[in-house]
């Protein structure tokens, strides 16, 4: 994994070379829009004398169209993929193409079967033209819904829809926006993390999300339990705000107790879904949500991840969108910590404070977000106030950043356990500390 696209594109180079060379083992396949990376594995094929049907070349529906043209004329083998969207094969990339070859939506509609067969195929026509009670009733639910006040229907065409999203392979045809629309354009980072998060985690994603808010970024996250809801919390005391991007419908708040969370992030920034209304919470409507959260974003901060989650599907598909990958290291015991190493490992931007960050978005963030720069370093660490008491500091130093459980407490500090325990949990309560499920304490500062 590669966090800057001229190293993705070395990699990729480097890969094409390597399949050519061995066309008796493999029969390479090179998918990409990147021009630059297409002509460099076509002429690697020519320069060592292999046939044309040799290898392929693979593009996505409605993208590339110019490029397909080219490469059709070159006598090249061309396979081209249609993704499945949610009413229609490959849809998002059907109405970009429809918008490209017609104009206005209502020009799409009244081009008729003819030259909408000429665009996108017959079938595909046919489906578009056809009459469908439930999508019509769909159509007029959803528009009815955006008769209420701050309620909004942002189309690919509106220019409301926010630009970095039109950079995504597939961009959704439509929002279903709550709250400003105007909030989807603004400088922000997405920052996400587990559900099961712990309370040093929590820490990080509300400070680094209230330090980034005040340096001018809003703050993209999913509304889950855990560090997105706290992440949303910080960037709440913000003027910059904050976005949730929801898996359900616009209607569906989910989990259901993040609804007043849901309420007062519409009120300073927006609630929003691709999903149409009444869509259920279901798992395979969450890593799509994710690619929205990536896109939405300059950058991605990871809190924690375990070695399998949502969090790491995101932060690799902010860097398909040629996004930066950040994340927060964390204790080697620490399960949700796991994730976060391995982005760092394969080259994410290893950070300690919000300062960390504004550095690698200085260029994003402009000359007018930096009067913020030294306040609020990020969240609590080596920059912490010490307690007043030089048993809590013994016993802090004691700790560590690493679990200990309570008879090596006992060893290091020389203190008695029932002492130590009336310690640890004043510690818990000035979110100095934090005890794990499993019984033992680990320092927050």
């Amino acid at each position: 994994m590669f966090t800057h696209k001229p190293d993705t594109d070395a990699m990729y180079e480097k890969l094409a070379r390597a399949t050519l060379s061995e066309p008796g083992i493999v029969r390479p396949a090179f998918a990409s829009h990147n021009v630059r990376s297409l002509a460099v594995a076509i002429e690697t094929a020519r320069e060592l004398g292999l046939a044309d049907d040799a290898f392929e070349i693979q593009m996505l529906h409605g993208m590339g169209d110019p490029i397909k043209t080219a490469i059709s004329r070159m006598g090249l083998r061309l396979r081209e993929y249609a993704p499945v969207g949610e009413l229609i094969p490959g849809m998002a990339y059907l109405v970009r193409r429809l918008l490209e070859a017609f104009g206005l939506p209502e020009d799409v509609l009244a081009a008729g079967h003819s030259k909408l067969s000429a665009a996108i195929g017959a079938p595909r026509a046919q489906a578009l033209l056809a009459s469908d009670p439930a999508r019509d009733e769909a159509v007029a639910a959803a528009l009815d819904w955006a008769q209420a006040d701050h309620h909004h229907l942002v189309c690919l065409d509106d220019p409301r829809y926010p630009p970095r999203l039109l950079e995504i392979a597939d961009p959704p045809p439509v929002l279903f926006v709550r709250g400003d629309p105007a909030a989807l354009s603004r400088p922000s980072i997405a920052i996400v993390g587990s559900r099961h998060a712990t309370q040093a985690g929590l820490g990080h994603a509300r400070d680094f999300a209230r330090a980034l808010g005040e340096a001018g970024l809003t703050v993209v996250s999913g509304l889950a339990q855990g560090n997105d809801a706290a992440a949303h919390e910080g960037a709440l005391q913000t003027p910059a705000g904050t976005l949730a991007v929801m898996g359900t419908g616009i209607d569906r708040i989910y989990p259901p107790r993040h609804r007043p969370l849901a309420d007062a992030i519409a009120a300073s920034g927006a609630v929003l879904t691709e999903l149409p209304l009444g869509a259920e919470a279901q798992r395979h409507n969450f890593p799509r949500r994710n690619r929205l959260i990536a896109g939405l974003a300059l950058a991605t901060l990871v809190v924690e991840a375990a070695r399998q989650s949502g969090s790491l599907i995101t932060a690799r598909q902010a860097l398909e969108s040629g996004r930066e990958v950040m994340a927060i290291p964390g204790s080697i015991h620490s399960p949700v910590a796991k994730g976060c190493h391995q982005l760092i490992r394969e080259g994410a931007k290893l950070v300690e404070s919000a300062e960390d960050v504004r550095v690698e978005l200085r260029a994003a963030l402009g000359p007018a977000r930096e009067r913020g720069e030294t306040a609020a370093a990020g969240p609590s660490g080596p920059g912490a106030p010490e307690p007043a008491d030089p048993a809590d500091r013994t016993l802090l130093k004691a700790i560590g950043f690493d679990p200990a459980d309570l008879d090596t407490l006992v060893e290091r500090t020389g203190r008695p356990a029932g002492e130590l325990g009336a310690r640890l949990l004043a510690l818990e309560m000035e979110d100095r500390g934090e005890r794990l499920v499993d019984g033992r304490c680990v320092r927050r500062s």
